[in-house]
């Protein structure tokens, strides 16, 4: 039987607000039906959708930008699109469904042959029953998605294809937010909005760092700066470190991507590139007291999500995947299957409890030094130890401030004292607390 260990996570008590399943399941319904594309009015409604929860600053970035080896593509418009099968019915509309039409198609009108029409659709053998998502970003080609056991059914004969869409010149969109600490080093959580009605793989990371978000600003006392950013998969990150790559060289010290994050798997950590980042020990540390043993922990691999972009060696920043069944792991991912009814808001809501335990660690995760570091502190002469000696003094605060005292050195965070000593993070926190304020310690750079 696993112990619950979450009076050891600094915030979860803290935070006065939490949200309810029926509140993210309201704002899910309103984004699902959105056509998100990486570009377009689909991605411009779901962040002003977000914005009633967040105060969203909105960044537009020119078609044609380069983006390191990259460059932002046109804008994608995409008015309707659909085939009508020689009966007169429609087999594969994107008004029904969104991921009927391969994302980023190019215009087409036409009559084609069963077997010419064959070329340009996408099925799933493995799940006759679902549509595929599929896209087409940086070549030009339509195609529609159906179930493969709708596909292997059509019948000979004419089929009258419509793909009314447009490429222009425009601008790919971003979001940010950010709140600011009483010190400038950055935690980012970013996440991305450019898949069409997918549930866990595309909505549960946009309403969990809006939800976040709203709890970590009702936080009276935050020591760290939070940026949160939603954005497009991979050329979104791409554009977004061209911005502030350089920023958060000097200022990150952790950074999580939030995806795959409402389904009722248990929770994955995927590390960083460094493997043993502030971002990786404390993203552990708070998960396996929030679930137990039960967590899964993964190593870097330059597969998946904007992982991939945040721990390129140009930057290798401490950036790591918070997530549920992780994508990829569960065969509903990037398929109709991964809707509504795949996830569930409560498991959601217990997410943004596990994102909020990871920052309450990384919050409280400073690093100190001892002023006098010769010997052990008469602690007596700063009111730090009981008047009376014997067996009853040596209490968990006492052995809270000798371990603090003992290991502050500024090579040690109080996460690596936490572990060494086994002495709870809060109470760590009260010992440096007492400690800086009778001068025995100051703090210093973070251990990153």
């Amino acid at each position: 039987m696993q112990t619950d260990r979450r009076s050891e996570l600094p915030w979860l008590a803290q935070c006065p607000l939490r949200e309810t399943p029926g509140e993210i399941a309201a704002y899910f319904d309103r984004l699902w039906p959105l056509l998100r594309s990486i570009t377009g009015a689909g991605v411009r409604r779901t962040h002003e959708i977000l914005g009633e929860l967040v105060p969203l600053e909105r960044i537009e970035i020119p078609s044609g930008t380069k983006c390191f080896d990259w460059t932002v593509p046109q804008e994608w418009i995409c008015r309707e699109a659909y085939v009508v099968g020689p009966d007169g019915r429609r087999i594969a509309d994107v008004a029904q469904h969104t991921l009927h039409l391969v994302n980023y198609s190019i215009a087409f009108r036409g009559t084609l042959s069963r077997e010419e029409l064959d070329a340009h659709l996408y099925s799933l053998p493995e799940a006759p029953e679902a549509i595929p998502y599929v896209t087409s970003y940086y070549a030009p080609r339509w195609g529609f998605c159906l179930p493969h056991a709708m596909r292997t059914r059509l019948p000979d004969g004419q089929y009258q294809v419509v793909v009314d869409t447009e490429h222009v010149d425009g601008s790919l969109t971003l979001s940010q937010a950010v709140l600011p600490g009483e010190e400038p080093d950055e935690v980012i959580i970013s996440t991305y909005t450019c898949h069409p009605s997918l549930a866990n793989n595309e909505l549960s990371g946009p309403l969990l760092a809006a939800f976040l978000y709203r709890r970590l600003a009702a936080i009276e006392r935050r020591r760290l700066t939070y940026r949160f950013v939603w954005l497009p998969e991979t050329i979104g990150s791409l554009a977004y470190l061209a911005r502030y790559g350089e920023h958060f060289r000097r200022r990150l010290v952790a950074g999580y991507v939030a995806s795959c994050v409402g389904d009722r798997g248990p929770l994955t950590y995927k590390r960083s590139r460094r493997g043993h980042s502030a971002a990786d020990r404390a993203a552990i540390y708070a998960l396996r007291r929030f679930q137990g043993e039960s967590l899964r922990v993964l190593d870097f691999d330059p597969s998946g999500s904007d992982e991939r972009q945040y721990c390129s060696p140009g930057f290798d920043l401490p950036v790591g995947v918070i997530a549920r069944s992780i994508y990829g792991s569960y065969p509903e991912y990037h398929t109709s299957l991964d809707n509504r009814d795949f996830i569930s808001f409560a498991s959601l809501v217990e997410s943004v409890d596990a994102y909020l335990a990871v920052l309450g660690v990384l919050d409280a995760n400073a690093t100190y030094r001892r002023t006098l570091p010769c010997g052990e502190p008469q602690l007596g002469r700063y009111g730090l130890y009981p008047s009376l000696g014997g067996p009853t003094t040596r209490d968990e605060a006492l052995t809270a401030l000798r371990w603090l005292l003992n290991l502050a050195d500024g090579s040690q965070d109080q996460l690596a004292i936490a572990q060494r000593s086994g002495v709870a993070l809060p109470v760590l926190e009260e010992a440096a607390r007492r400690c800086l304020e009778a001068g025995l310690i100051e703090r210093v750079a973070p251990v990153v």
